[in-house]
């Protein structure tokens, strides 16, 4: 997903500088504490809060995340489960 940026958008992230602005973008990605699998998202529609903000989760029709597609679900984890989209969410603003 990082590949479909703009050029140089992932070497600006790597910069030093950056180092907040690329957390910040990680951090959409993730959601504390929950071990949600894709049988229990199906047919339904919510909000997720993210360690940086909320997103939108539509399971009515496969699963999409902001807008991005859940293309492979499930994938157990020791620390949760990890759902692969195919594109990088991006912090409002």
């Amino acid at each position: 997903a990082f590949a479909a940026l703009p050029e140089g958008t992932v070497e600006t992230l790597l910069m030093p500088e950056n180092k907040h602005q690329l957390a910040d973008i990680l951090k959409l990605h993730v959601i504390a504490d929950s071990k949600v699998t894709s049988d229990q998202l199906a047919g339904k529609t919510l909000t997720a809060s993210t360690l940086n903000g909320d997103v939108a989760i539509d399971g009515t029709d496969g699963v999409t995340v902001n807008g991005a597609t859940v293309v492979k679900a499930d994938v157990m984890a020791s620390n949760g489960v990890i759902h692969v989209i195919d594109q990088v969410l991006l912090p409002k603003g």
